[in-house]
């Protein structure tokens, strides 16, 4: 494969999972700040002819944005054959909407920006709402990976008799998947929330699922409060503490705590987003992806 993988600062782990899997080359990239808050970015290696995929995972977006641009602008410059981007967790998928007159419509002004940088995507579980599909915002060619069968052989190595739960009714598609190889049922949980952090979860009966160990699965835990709520009625309805897996350790504010304080015995996330709880390899189903966007040679 006439390819070469460069992470950028934090994505060293995934791009070496990718480089195993794929069997390229690994290049450096240097990215460090000048006094006055600027960037500074330097290619370490050459990319003239080679097809150069850049690895970053697109949490806290616009603290990474700017060296991101900048060295897929300076690969480009300096002659490579083609050039992507491989973002394992990809930011601002959720404003799809303007709700209130003026408002920034982030998602599809984001995807622009990208755009403008790269031939070609490769992301895991993008959250999208209103949105089907990556295509409704991107020029360039997006494909989006599921962890799905990652998640589950995880549940199924580790959780006996999973009952596999969706904390909200968004959750559906995704639990569905999980369960699926596992051949385990899956239930759906209904949310109400009455603001940013106050979430309140509705469980339907599920007595003939007990004796069955839940885990609650999402693509995303962000806040963790919903997951949080879903813990505490499976609690209340005399289920043991469930174990919870999500692909993407977004865990903004105190969202570990919250899961803890709920009474989840165990949290699972994939490597989308390097954090203490990752359990899960996302990268196989990444490079299967690179591997038709690049061509063998």
């Amino acid at each position: 494969m006439n390819a070469a993988l460069c992470a950028l600062p934090g994505n060293e782990a995934f791009a070496a999972q990718l480089g195993q899997q794929l069997g390229c080359a690994r290049f450096g990239v240097e990215v460090r700040h000048f006094p006055d808050g600027e960037t500074y970015v330097r290619l370490l290696d050459d990319p003239a002819g080679r097809q150069l995929a850049f690895v970053c995972s697109l949490n806290d977006p616009d603290a990474k944005l700017q060296a991101l641009l900048f060295a897929a602008g300076t690969a480009r410059e300096l002659g490579a054959s083609g050039v992507g981007l491989v973002a394992p967790y990809l930011g601002y998928m959720r404003q799809d909407r303007r709700f209130k007159d003026g408002e920034a419509v982030t998602s599809a002004l984001f995807a622009a920006q990208l755009d403008r940088a790269f031939d070609w995507l490769v992301t895991v579980d993008a959250h999208l709402h209103r949105r089907k599909a990556l295509a409704e915002i991107f020029a360039m060619r997006a494909v989006d990976v599921t962890a799905a069968a990652a998640v589950a052989a995880w549940i199924g190595s580790q959780v006996p008799q999973p009952l596999i739960v969706g904390p909200d009714r968004e959750s559906e598609r995704w639990a569905a998947a999980v369960a699926a190889p596992l051949g385990a049922p899956h239930v759906v949980m209904a949310k109400v929330r009455s603001g940013d952090r106050e979430v309140r979860v509705e469980a339907p009966p599920l007595e003939r699922w007990r004796g069955r160990t839940p885990v609650l699965v999402d693509d995303i835990i962000s806040t963790g409060r919903t997951m949080a709520a879903a813990a505490s009625a499976l609690v209340a309805q005399g289920f043991a503490a469930p174990a919870c897996a999500g692909v993407h350790a977004v865990f903004a504010g105190g969202a570990l705590q919250a899961l803890r304080d709920a009474g989840v015995r165990r949290i699972v996330t994939s490597n989308s987003i390097v954090h203490e709880t990752n359990a899960i390899d996302a990268s196989e189903p990444v490079a299967a992806a690179i591997r038709e966007l690049i061509p063998q040679n």
